[in-house]
């Protein structure tokens, strides 16, 4: 019961949401008329590998969690099933002893939870990583970049420890219905984390600098002005410190909502398809992408929780106590994997109806298509992923087919 109204929730959260206008249906193109073979065998090669990795790093936090969680439940006291070894001692007494203080013990061991994850996904991260230096895609040193993972690490165990110790006072003070007020602070640590993240989180990682008076800055508030659109700020972030990539997005809330330009796309890029990629970003703020986002997940957090709830009992997590938590932990990786995916099925048309209304706003499809082809190679985007890959992790339509909007519109000589 609890999976089926998840799985409703979130497809009538996509349908509700889902851009019913302003599409462009692609024009069918061969990639190998924008691509030599080389160029795809190069991208195919290098995303085939990162993308086996990156499902070995669900695999890993998946089984890692599945240990903790059977430690915290069923293998309490070495009680495990026989055909898994016991956990280690310094893990059982931890549990134990966090249950003493069990909202300071939740803190403890959510935080401790989330280091451990971090830690078995080294080894991976760090193939991923040197792949990157080898292609040419990543610019940063084994030393900085360990660096960059033990913010990013303390981050988010600062995080879990909050989260730890809201998930135990909730299900000490409501025992049976803690789901109801957990899917509430869900949705409101999403809209505090898109506000807070631009002013607090970002600057940790990188320079951001607001885009000085020019020529670039006069176009971008020019294009806004056309399309009717507050951009808030638009700034200028050192990406190249740590990526030869391109990209550009928008960011914050309110006070906080700015439009992020890289800098290697800034100084590498002709005018025209800088203008292209600017005029995406406004189709997201035009159609305020950003606020229905955060209404998604207000609209699946509750069936949401109510299921990672049932799995959390289901896999043995009925104390309350800390001991709970990684069966906790484990639940919600499961189920926001899964709504990801479905998330992912909203984001593809919501990023199509950017690329249109960018062709539409700059009237350049020549740019736009120079642009998409250019991205694929300076990013080593594969044209045309597997349509397995894409269908669970894709947050964007294909090059192939944003191309293929490109395409359309100059055929027709719009």
């Amino acid at each position: 019961m609890a999976i089926t109204v998840a799985v409703v929730a979130a497809g009538a959260a996509t349908v509700i949401l889902r851009p019913r206008s302003g599409l462009i249906d692609p024009a069918a193109i061969d990639p190998r008329a924008y691509f030599s073979e080389a160029e795809i065998r190069r991208a195919e090669d290098f995303r085939g590998v990162q993308r086996l990795i990156g499902v070995g790093s669900l695999l890993i936090s998946g089984a890692t969690l599945a240990v903790l969680a059977l430690a915290g439940g069923g293998c309490q006291g070495g009680r495990c099933p026989p055909w898994m070894p016991s956990p280690p001692a310094p893990v059982l007494r931890l549990l134990e002893r966090a249950g003493e203080k069990p909202v300071r013990g939740g803190a403890l061991v959510a935080a401790g939870i989330s280091v451990t994850l971090t830690v078995t996904g080294i080894p991976l991260s760090v193939w991923a990583h040197e792949r990157a230096v080898d292609y040419g895609l990543s610019t940063q040193s084994l030393g900085p970049w360990f660096a960059d993972l033990g913010k990013s690490a303390a981050i988010a165990a600062a995080i879990a420890a909050a989260g730890g110790a809201v998930g135990i006072a909730l299900i000490r003070r409501f025992p049976a219905n803690w789901w109801i007020p957990a899917a509430a602070v869900v949705t409101c640590f999403a809209v505090i984390a898109l506000y807070l993240s631009p002013v607090l989180i970002d600057p940790l990682f990188n320079r951001f600098e607001p885009l000085p008076p020019g020529k670039l800055r006069s176009e971008v508030m020019r294009l806004a002005d056309r399309a009717g659109v507050d951009v808030g700020e638009v700034y200028r972030v050192d990406a190249s410190r740590r990526t030869t990539a391109i990209n550009a997005y928008v960011g914050g809330l309110g006070h906080t909502k700015r439009v992020v330009l890289y800098d290697n796309l800034i100084e590498d890029y002709p005018e025209r398809q800088v203008r292209s990629v600017v005029a995406h970003e406004l189709g997201h703020v035009k159609n305020s992408d950003v606020p229905k986002g955060l209404l998604w997940v207000a609209i699946v957090a509750l069936p949401g929780m109510l299921l990672v709830r049932r799995l959390t009992e289901a896999i043995g997590g009925r104390s309350g106590g800390p001991a709970s938590l990684p069966a906790l932990a484990l639940s919600l990786g499961v189920v926001s994997f899964g709504l990801t995916c479905a998330g992912n099925t909203l984001s593809r048309p919501v990023e199509a109806r950017a690329d249109s209304y960018a062709l539409e706003l700059t009237g350049d499809p020549q740019a736009f298509i120079a642009l998409e082809r250019s991205l694929a190679l300076r990013n080593l985007g594969d044209p045309d992923p597997p349509a397995l890959f894409h269908t669970l992790f894709g947050t964007h339509p294909t090059t192939v087919e944003r191309i293929g909007f490109g395409e359309a519109v100059r055929r027709e000589g719009r």
